[in-house]
């Protein structure tokens, strides 16, 4: 199927690893012009060589703590003086530590809360200062199914990922009179494809996320019996964020392998 995004200029944060990757590459494939936000920025370069390789028209990584406005703004600055504009954004930047809440503390919740959440507000803003003057823009938010099931060890961020939902919906209805479309991807487990590099300041870079007998049980709990992996994320990321999805807003959509059934 044709999605119509050659030549498109579309923004990734946290680009380097895991889902971010998957999504450079799906998007390089379609011919965009890419600018890759994400704090580690050598692996970054490398998602760019590879995009390249895939067949992006342009591929440029700038290093971006989403947290941080000023380095947000530069982001999006960067994207305009390399393609004029911005057509897509995907704010993917994603962390956590897998804890059940008592053990978490105050210091664990600001950090969860400011990469998750605060991140997309500073990308988000900056995207519609940029989409609004040009009557059209589409913008996806990565969030999870813990903001939709509850999931024990993911109290604070699965509650910051739902507000994430709230907001992206939020964010629809405000601005769709310009023509802009917001939606909301929700992953379940989905971990690195098989030898693709995940940078070190990734939540995967140690190993520590689950082991394999852990994901062993969650493959067995799922309708299609399978773990995600970055690519069967990206391909609802890239055909939402389409014009072939031109009448799709305000949506949640979890692809998870069937762990949420929600309609």
């Amino acid at each position: 199927m044709e999605l119509h995004l050659k030549g498109k200029s579309v923004v990734v944060t946290g680009g380097g690893s895991n889902i971010g990757r998957g999504i450079v590459l799906a998007y390089a494939r379609e011919g965009c012009n890419i600018t890759i936000g994400d704090i580690d920025e050598a692996q970054a370069q490398k998602v760019a060589a590879r995009a390249r390789e895939e067949g992006a028209q342009a591929v440029r990584v700038v290093k971006t703590d989403v947290t941080d406005p000023a380095q947000v703004s530069r982001m999006f600055e960067s994207a305009v003086d390399a393609y004029g504009r911005v057509d897509v954004l995907v704010n993917n930047v994603g962390w956590d530590k897998l804890m059940f809440f008592t053990q978490t503390t105050p210091d664990f919740w600001e950090r969860v809360i400011r990469i998750n959440y605060v991140g997309v507000l500073n990308c988000t803003r900056a995207a519609l200062a940029l989409m609004i003057p040009q009557n059209s823009g589409s913008i996806v938010s990565i969030s999870s199914d813990a903001s939709r099931q509850g999931e024990p060890r993911e109290a604070v961020y699965g509650g910051v990922k739902a507000a994430i939902n709230s907001f992206m919906k939020t964010i629809a209805k405000e601005n769709g009179r310009y023509g802009i479309r917001c939606n909301v991807v929700c992953p379940g487990v989905t971990i690195p494809e098989e030898g693709e590099e995940v940078g070190e300041a990734s939540m995967w870079a140690r190993g520590e996320m689950f082991t394999p007998e852990q994901l062993a049980k969650v493959a067995r709990s799922l309708p299609l019996n399978a773990i995600g992996r970055p690519s069967d994320i990206a391909s609802a990321v890239v055909f939402l964020s389409s014009p072939r999805a031109s009448y799709v807003t305000g949506q949640v959509l979890s692809v998870s392998g069937g762990y949420s059934m929600i309609g």
